[in-house]
């Protein structure tokens, strides 16, 4: 009977692909409030260049921040955004770089139908593909980016394998996310908290330790790894979280609308992130560039 109980149980619980899944075909929308742009990401801020209470301002910036670190200039080039969510960040790169193209992988269809309306630029394609296993041939790309997407694999060996081999020579991935310091065992209780409510609340069960996946991109064969904690560039967007968040729900109660499961999650999920500014001695938001 306890056996029957756990296979039911099994049955149930939904998968981590399953979870992303459902999060961004039902949520995807509540990040409207949160980019004018689209932009599913937190953000960068410069000092005197970008203004901490204009979102976009930063959110754009951390666009900017990733296609000068691709190098991509004005050269024409094909890139390649794994998890690219609505299209935000790749309707940035071809409106700023004439002779840019870029594809965006994403698990969500909802993403993928939306995404191509929003950006609508021959230039860029989303396409419902699984960012492990792309489909696409080896050497396809001039450089690959992920935001705030390899949370939900943890940065996996397997991940890291395909973006390797879908990149052209001497090109770069570059990967803007949070990232854990230590292993949750080792973890105090509040971060152990935080780790459980962000695994929940946006499927990050697996977020990934930033050693071991520096030690896995130089397995893989990837070299120049450069790795930097950035947190403070973004903790001003962050900040942002509880007024977005009162925001969303006045508006819900306004027009009468109910709010969605997969979007009290998100707002969890917010505050979880949020919370993580206590608990930098576990968890860090990095940027990472490496070339093949």
């Amino acid at each position: 009977m306890e056996t029957v109980l756990k296979l039911r149980k099994d049955i149930k619980e939904k998968t981590n692909e399953e979870g992303v899944m459902q999060l961004y075909n039902e949520a995807t929308e509540d990040y409207q409030l949160w980019s004018k742009d689209l932009n599913m990401h937190f953000g960068y801020y410069i000092p005197f260049k970008t203004n901490p209470f204009k979102r976009d301002t930063m959110l754009n910036e951390m666009n900017n921040q990733l296609f000068s670190m691709l190098e991509i200039k004005n050269k024409k080039a094909h890139i390649i955004d794994l998890g690219c969510g609505i299209g935000g960040t790749m309707r940035y790169g071809v409106n700023k770089f004439p002779d840019l193209s870029i594809t965006g992988c994403t698990l969500s269809t909802f993403q993928e139908k939306e995404g191509n309306k929003f950006i609508n630029n021959k230039r860029a394609i989303i396409k419902n593909r699984d960012y492990r296993n792309t489909q696409f041939s080896e050497n396809k790309f001039d450089g690959a980016m992920a935001i705030e997407s390899f949370c939900h694999s943890g940065c996996s060996k397997e991940t890291l394998e395909e973006a390797y081999r879908i990149l052209n020579p001497n090109s770069k991935l570059i990967i803007a996310d949070a990232f854990c310091k230590t292993e949750e065992g080792k973890m105090n209780f509040l971060s152990k908290k935080v780790h459980k409510g962000l695994s929940k609340c946006w499927s990050l069960e697996r977020l990934g330790n930033i050693k071991r996946v520096k030690k896995e991109l130089e397995e893989v064969g990837f070299k120049e790894v450069v790795i930097k904690n950035i947190w403070y560039r973004v903790a001003p967007s962050v900040l942002h979280v509880p007024f977005m968040i009162c925001g969303f729900i006045l508006k819900k109660w306004f027009k009468n609308e109910p709010l969605k499961k997969e979007s009290i999650d998100n707002m969890k999920g917010s505050y979880y992130a949020l919370l993580t500014s206590l608990c930098l001695q576990d968890f860090g938001y990095y940027i990472v560039s490496a070339k093949k």
